[in-house]
């Protein structure tokens, strides 16, 4: 399904808010540059920021930056896959057996709220610092963004229109896609977007905290050995992954759900 043409107002306004935004950045970075060189701030613990460019300009042109950024990327992709195909199943299998949603109940949400830092002792002596220990952290923390999104979505299918397609004689999988699947959808979109957002502060920490490849690694021994710029200039990295994640969402989001209210009104 192709998107709507959005409106010369819609248009306009995106326009502003993108010149305001770069233009925001803009005055971060001046005033970045210009504090340590004024001596308004100790330049030893916060560089100017040409000296943090030039850095990031140099890491890019390294094979070890970019091996670290894809382990990173490697480990945020298979565990947000395996989160999202395990939430969906149990989450979609806890929906619609009623039974088993009372039965488990209790238990997630005794699981639910431990932050899945709280693993990194185990997952340590389990696994060391090899990379199934951040797997298993990120699973388990994207897990629950998924599950309980799917559940609450099910939960939400309108009883007028499920007792109609049962008086129909819906066959299940009719059932399943004509009823169910429409009415979750928008749940299950934005239990990835929480997600991928939660999996990735989770494989950046692992790395950082257990020392997993990957750019938190990095960022430790940068942080470690004292080199101040490379050490911002990573992490300037790893805020740019954080936006490229949202706007991939954003657009994924505005595709799949093109048909739904809530976002054919930004259209």
């Amino acid at each position: 399904m192709s998107l709507a043409p959005r409106s010369p107002g819609l248009l306009r306004s995106q326009g502003r808010n993108a010149v305001l935004g770069a233009a925001g950045l803009l005055a971060v970075v001046v005033v970045a540059e210009v504090l340590p060189r004024s001596g308004a701030v100790d330049a030893r613990f916060i560089p100017p920021f040409s000296d943090i460019a030039t850095v990031l300009i140099g890491q890019l042109g390294e094979g070890a930056f970019w091996v670290a950024l894809g382990q990173t990327l490697t480990g945020w992709i298979v565990g947000l896959a395996i989160a999202m195909a395990g939430g969906i199943a149990v989450g979609g299998f806890l929906g619609t057996v009623p039974f088993a949603r009372n039965y488990t109940a209790s238990t997630i949400e005794f699981l639910r709220p431990i932050p899945s830092v709280a693993l990194i002792p185990l997952v340590v002596l389990l696994f060391g610092s090899r990379p199934p220990a951040a797997l298993v952290l990120v699973v388990y923390a994207a897990f629950f963004q998924i599950l309980i999104q799917v559940i609450y979505g099910l939960a939400d299918v309108d009883p007028v229109v499920r007792d109609t397609g049962r008086a129909y004689r819906f066959s299940r999988f009719t059932m399943g896609t004509k009823v169910l699947w429409p009415t979750a959808l928008p749940y299950i979109v934005t239990g990835f977007r929480l997600a991928a957002w939660v999996a990735l502060i989770i494989e950046i920490t692992a790395e950082l905290v257990i020392g997993v490849p990957g750019l938190g690694r990095t960022i430790g021994i940068a942080q470690a050995s004292g080199a101040v710029p490379e050490t911002y200039a990573l992490v300037i990295v790893v805020g740019l992954i954080g936006v490229a994640v949202n706007q991939c969402t954003s657009q994924l989001q505005r595709r799949i759900l093109s048909w739904h209210p809530s976002t054919r009104k930004d259209l």
